[in-house]
Parts: C-alpha cells; structure tokens; sequence
C-alpha cells in the first residue's frame, strides 16, 4: 500500500529540484528554465495524462505557494513583462481554478501594500476575465463520483467564490477594481452559471453523465447573502427564454433548483420569482418542484402571501398562476384561498396588521377566485360566503377609510362571483387608484405567453409609432362621421345653396349669457326669520336662501344672534337635508361655528352637553366635535389692535389714496434700509405671544367633553362599538389642547387630557391609538416645561416606555411615527428645562 505509482514517483523527482531553484536561486536564467520544465505538466503541455493528473494532485499548489513567496525576490522582478504573464501568471491560469483561486485569496488576504499585492489582485482579474470560474463549475459537474476531499474542499471553495467580493474589499478597501465588486463580479458569476449549465445540456446529448449540485449550492449561498437580485436578474430571463422550446431545459433547470439546500431554498425562489414574467415561465423553469420540495411548497403558499407583503402585484400573479397552471398543483391553489379567506375575515388581523398587509391579502384573495374555474367556485362557495360576509362585517366596523373602502370592493368583487345579477352586493364609495387597482384584478388576464414574448422582445425591433392624441382624436372622428355627413362637411364654403342664402340666419340673437333663474323667495334680511324659516317651512327654495345666507346674517347682527343662539344652535344641529341642497353640510357647520363664534359659552355648553344626550346618531355627535374645533381654531387667531384701525382707515381713504401712502411708506423704509449699516444682527427673536379670544374659554371646549365618557347609553357607547366617535373625540380634545398653549388652564388640561387617554392608548383600533399619540403630542407642546416635570413627574417614565413600545412595535405606520415624534418633544422639553437653571446661573 505504501508503494508509490510510477507516474507520482517521475512528477515528485522532476518537480522537487525546480522548486528548491524557485525558491533559493537567484539567477533569472536559471529560474526562467526551471519554470518552463514544470510548466509543461499543465494544460497544454507535452506530459501525459497520467503525469498531469498527479501533478494537479500532489504538486500543483505546492508549486503556487512557492511562486507567491517569491513576488519579492530579484528574478521576479527581472523577468521581462512577457516572461511574467507567461511563465508566472500561465500557472494560475491553466491549472485546476479552485487550487489557484484558494492561493490567489489567501495570497491577497495575507499580503501587504506594495507590487506584490498589486500583482497578485491583476492576476485574480485575469483569472476572473479569462472564465476560469466557469471551467472550475464545469469540472465540479464532471465529478459525479466524487473526491475523497471534496467535502472540505468544497465547502471551502462554495464560502470563496460566494464572498470574494468581501474578501478583496476587506483587504483592497477603496481600491477595488471594478471587475471585483458586486455588481460586475455576481453577473459575471451568473453567466458562468449560465454557461455550465448549456455544457451540460451538451453532455447529457452526449449520453455523458453530470452533476449540478456544486452549482445548486452556490447559486444559494449567493442568493442567501443577499447577492440574489443580481445573480437572478441575469439567469431568470435567459432561462425562461431556452425552457421556452426545449424539453432538456427544463429538465436541467428544475434539476438545478431541485438541488438547492432546504436551508438556502426560500431566498432563490423569491429571488428567481422577481425576475421571472408570468406564471408559465415559472412553470418551465421550476416545473413541479412546489410538490417535491415541503420547504418550496410552504414559501410560496403560506410565506409570500400571508407573512411577507412587500412584494408587488406581479409577484403575486405570477406565484397564483403558476399553482393554477396544472392540474396537480390546483389542490394547492384550494388550500391557498382556504387559508386567505381565513385571514381576510379575520377580525382579529383587521385591527391588528397595517394597511399595505391587509392590500396584500385583499389582492392575493381577489387573484384566487378569478383562477377558480366555476366547478371550484360551488365547491368552494360555503367558505367564500362566510369569507365575504365576516370580512366585510368587520371591515365596515373600521373607523379608518381606507379600511371600509376595502372591504366595500372585496366584497362586490367576491358577490359577483357568488351570487346572481339580482343578488349581488352594492356599496357607494369614492373610487381611487387603490379600489381600481382591486377592481382590475377581477378582469381575465391574457396569455402569459405573449406577455413572456413582449419581455423578450429586442429593443431594436420596429414598433408602430403611436399618433398624437389630437391625430387620433381627428382619424377616430373622421372615421365616426357618415359618408354623407363627411361629403357635406368636404364642400367648400362658397359652394352653400340657395336655401341656405335665403335662409333669415342674419337675424342678431339676443345674448341672454348673463340671465339668472328667477327665484320666487327672496333670501331672509334678518336673523329670526332665517331662524323662523329653517324651523317651520317647507318651501325647498326658502330653506336652500336661508341657508345660503345664515351665517352673513349670524355675523353682522351680532346682538340678535345672541338672543338665540342656543335656540339657533339646536336647530342646525338637528336640520336634515331634505331637499338635497347643494353644500347642506358646510352651510350649516358654517352657521353653527359662527353662533359659537359670537356667543361662545352659552352655545359651547350647549353642544357639549348635546354630545352625551340620548337620541343623537353618529353623524350629530362627529358635527359637534366638528363644530368645536373649526371654532376653537376661530377664537384662537391672535388679536391686533390694527386690525380695527386698519378698517377705519378703509373706510375714510380712498383707494387711490391708499396707494399713494403705502407707496410713500415704501419709500421711505427702502431710504432706512440703505443708509443703515448693521454689524450684526443679533438672534433671531421668538415670535411673540399675542392674546387670543380662545384663551379664556378653553375650558368650556374642553372638560365638559371629558364628562361623561365612561358612561354607555341606549344608543351611544363611547368605549364600546362606537369607536369612530371616540377616535375623533380624541383627536378633537387634542386639538383644543394644541391650541390652548400659553392659556393659564393648559396645565389642568394637559394633566387631565393624559389621564383619558393613558386608559385608551391599548385600544385596538388604529385610528384612536392615532388621537391618543397625538393628544400627548399636542400635551407636550403646549404644557410648559416646568409644569410638565411638576405635574406629571410620576408618570413620565411610564409614558416615555410605552412611546418607546409603540414606536417599535405598533402595526401601523402612522402610530408609530407619532410616537416617534413624542419622544422627541418630550426629550426636548426635559432637556430645555434641564439646562435652563445652568444658563442663567
């Protein structure tokens, strides 16, 4: 057994002595004849076969390390540039790829700055340019049987040529060329996998066996760090183009992916599905592998559609068709759609998933049933039933619009599939990009094959330029008109007839442009008819003038409007739009915040007392809060002492007059500017505090509101099912707060605001965890710093860990950035009153 063959006895006393002159000699010439003896033992060479492959076994890295440590020594650097690339690059570049690429990054890693690192990174790019990691691929597909080492060696040289990027830039750091960064190096890779792969297309014709588990692994590990856009970019459409016509392609595509590890699987599917452009390409490239493969078959029913959502529409097309597109692999689209339904009517995950999740469901549920042929659909139609009524239930309970508005086109969408013409459901809603989006998945889709044709069409093929839209506009009406018509309209104009000469068409119309419709009522002149008329009279044009003009008369008669403006209140808070008039909702809310404009505390107590009565609907309860806050932002303008000069000084001045004196004013300060010299203009000043009118009533707004919260009545339940109202009664107690600031009451409300809230901030609907957040952002601006310590120093790290715990976890977008911004007011108040002391000191 310790008998050496002949042949590994001729390599070692032939390849030793030129070694030990490599390494020790320092004559050029005789270097030069010593490299050229062993040369001829690689690719190309006289030797025979059996000298090369123990050569390639025994000798070959040995004789590469020998050469690498003599890239500082006198030959090297005399050889000419010719000798070099021959003799010294020649043996990295036609011996076996893994042995040199293994030397070339050890080499590279444990090099300092100088030639000899810039040598060795030239050679590695004329390694990588010469397509030897395509021969190193190809020789692993030949290995069916195996090495003894290859275990080692090839989990060795799957971790280098899958990070060699990293491995050069760690070393190169900045000076990486451009052939060794991710970009070029992963695409190159991907041809090379390309290449390998029509090699064994080759050999299997050949009736030769191969093995595509080397470039299986590989193509995972490089998909698994991260490199699979690149990679796939490039293989995905060449295989969807040569799997189009050729069965053996398809065979050697699907054995490829078969081969991926279970460990590194999900991330070349998804990478591979991005890059792949309809559901029939997917099919020939992966063929039945979703039935092989358990780890395949959970990605891409359950992981891509339920648990992952920012993948686009055409990813989801592209995974629904390809389970669709044959026969065994339907029982999977069945228990996909069991499975969507599941969540889409699920209550729980309405409240508790974010808006683009709950779109991604919505439209993975909608390309399911337009798949379903009709003899699935009665199949399935119990549990699409209860799907479709579960999921619009809840979703119509939804405080947020774009949540009702979803349910509302998921489920017309689902009852046109289910039910008959006379039968299916019907919702009013404002349409927008998102519902025809939805909308549109429900249409038949064309061949996926000739969309694949469209992707592989190339750019310089001639297409049909597309006219202007006024051409088209032109063609299609000239082809629209009868040939009659189009004859008549093709006469010349002074070819007209004699009847039309005749005609009396010379006769001037008059112009009645600037007519109006004659009203029979004339709009009210004071303000208790317009009360008496929108009271008791049923004249739709009187009711319509009265009111048009409410709020005018509310505001120049202020005196009588005092008189009855709680009356006057009342009765456009329970006024119903019985004639349809055009604008009834802003006319009265425009009404009601004048009266609580003019006479504020009477007609505030007034709606907040209304806001806890029985007998009030939804819609009259959100018109108080409403009315509040559109009068709060009213009363909160800051009062001028100009404002009542300024419109004295309009009335006696002329317009022209008035022209004249801003312009001498002008003049003059244009005359100041110029002859001032400033050396410096100091800080800028805060802006000024300035008395308001809200200021002293802040409190009639708001802590009525928080009355009788807790209280749930016949017909009204704050805390319960009527989160809608309670979701705006924060937000609108958070509005009154913001603008309370620097009012002597805003402490009280702070403290108070933040204990009604901290009892909600778990709520489950999104829209009032959005008012809670921004309630205390609105405490944290308006409160000052000092009170905020005094008042609430209790609970401020409480509330600093719950922000922290919304701003991580929230599932909606808009919590979480509300909660963000809290942390930052918070932090900035506490630190402004931190320094404060210091500074003046």
């Amino acid at each position: 057994m310790d008998r050496c063959s002949g042949a590994e006895v001729e390599v070692r006393q032939a390849v030793a002595p030129c070694l030990r002159i490599v390494s020790s000699s320092r004559d050029s010439a005789e270097v030069t004849v010593a490299l050229r003896t062993i040369i001829h033992y690689l690719e190309g060479g006289n030797a025979s076969a059996s000298e090369k492959a123990e050569f390639n076994r025994a000798n070959y890295t040995r004789v590469l390390q020998v050469l690498v440590s003599s890239l500082s020594s006198d030959w090297f650097h005399s050889l000419p540039a010719q000798e070099r690339r021959e003799l010294w690059d020649g043996f990295f570049l036609q011996g076996p790829p893994d042995q040199a690429l293994l030397v070339l990054l050890d080499t590279i890693s444990s090099t300092s700055d100088g030639s000899g690192l810039d040598w060795t990174v030239s050679v590695l790019e004329s390694f990588l340019s010469a397509g030897r990691v395509g021969v190193l691929l190809w020789s692993r597909c030949l290995e069916t049987n195996g090495r003894p080492d290859s275990v080692q060696l090839r989990e060795t040289i799957l971790t280098r040529l899958s990070s060699l990027p990293d491995l050069t830039a760690n070393r190169l750091r900045t000076n990486t060329p451009a052939r060794l960064l991710p970009q070029q190096y992963y695409t190159d890779l991907a041809r090379d996998v390309l290449n390998t792969l029509e090699n064994t297309c080759r050999a299997l014709r050949a009736g030769q066996d191969c093995s595509l588990g080397f470039v299986a692994q590989l193509l995972g590990k490089v998909c698994m760090q991260g490199h699979g856009e690149l990679v796939c970019g490039t293989l995905a459409p060449r295989l969807s183009s040569l799997t189009r016509s050729d069965a053996l392609w398809r065979r050697v595509s699907c054995k490829l992916l078969e081969n991926v590890p279970d460990r590194w699987v999900e991330s070349v599917i998804t990478a591979l599905i991005h890059h792949l452009h309809g559901a029939s390409a997917l099919s020939r490239v992966m063929g039945n592998l979703v039935l092989k493969n358990k780890k395949v078959q959970f990605v891409l029913t359950h992981k891509v559609l339920l648990l992952q959502y920012q993948h686009p529409t055409q990813l989801l097309r592209t995974v629904l068709g390809y389970l669709a597109l044959d026969h065994d692999r339907r029982p999977l689209l069945k228990q996909v759609l069991r499975s969507v339904c599941q969540v889409w009517s699920n209550s729980s995950a309405v409240r508790h998933t974010s808006l683009d999740q709950q779109l991604y469901v919505s439209k993975a549920l909608l390309l399911c049933v337009n798949l379903l042929n009709q003899t699935e659909i009665q199949e399935l139609r119990e549990e699409l039933l209860q799907c479709m009524l579960g999921g619009v239930q809840c979703r119509l309970d939804s405080s947020t619009e774009h949540v009702r508005r979803m349910g509302m086109v998921v489920g017309e969408c689902l009852s046109q599939k289910l039910d008959t013409p006379t039968s299916q459901l019907q919702f009013q809603y404002e349409a927008n990009e998102e519902s025809r989006e939805l909308l549109s998945l429900m249409e038949p889709q064309s061949e996926e094959e000739d969309e694949d044709e469209q992707q592989q069409q190339p750019d310089d093929t001639p297409r049909p330029q597309p006219e202007s839209s006024g051409q088209s506009a032109e063609g299609q009406s000239m082809m629209s008109q009868p040939p009659a018509a189009s004859q008549t309209s093709a006469k010349p104009a002074g070819h007209s007839s004699d009847s039309e000469l005749d005609s009396d068409d010379e006769l001037t119309p008059y112009d009645m442009s600037a007519d109006q419709v004659k009203q029979k009522a004339t709009p009210p002149r004071y303000v208790r008819d317009c009360l008496e008329a929108l009271m008791s009279s049923d004249d739709p044009e009187r009711v319509e003038l009265s009111l048009q003009t409410a709020e005018e008369l509310l505001r120049k008669n202020v005196s009588t409007a005092r008189e009855v403006s709680v009356q006057f209140s009342k009765v456009l808070l329970h006024l119903e739009d019985r004639y349809s008039t055009a604008g009834f909702h802003t006319l009265r809310q425009s009404a009601m915040v004048a009266l609580a404009v003019i006479h504020t505390q009477p007609v505030v107590e007034c709606l907040t007392t209304e806001f806890y009565s029985l007998n009030y609907s939804l819609r009259q309860r959100l018109d108080i809060l409403e009315v509040l806050a559109l009068a709060a932002q009213e009363l909160s303008e800051p009062i001028t002492e100009k404002k009542a000069v300024s419109r004295l000084v309009a009335r006696a001045v002329t317009l022209e007059q008035c022209g004249e004196v801003e312009h001498w004013r002008q003049v003059v300060e244009k005359r100041i500017q110029s002859k001032t010299r400033r050396i410096s203009k100091g800080a800028s000043q805060p802006p000024k505090a300035a008395p308001n009118r809200y200021a002293p009533v802040a409190a009639y707004f708001f802590f009525p509101l928080l009355r009788n919260y807790d209280r749930p009545q016949v017909t009204f339940d704050l805390l319960g099912s009527d989160h809608l109202v309670l979701g705006q009664l924060v937000h609108t107690l958070g509005l009154l707060m913001h603008l309370a600031v620097n009012a002597p009451v805003a402490t009280q409300m702070g403290k108070a605001l933040l204990d009604f809230v901290w009892a909600i901030r778990f709520h489950a609907d999104q829209m009032v965890r959005r008012g809670v957040l921004f309630a205390v952002c609105a405490v944290f601006l308006s409160m000052p710093g000092e009170n905020l310590l005094l008042e609430l120093s209790d609970d401020l790290v409480e509330t600093r860990a719950w922000l922290a715990d919304v701003a991580e976890s929230d599932p909606d977008a808009d919590c979480r950035s509300l909660a963000v911004q809290s942390l930052v007011l918070l932090e900035k108040n506490l630190k402004t009153h931190l320094q404060s002391p210091s500074m003046e000191t």
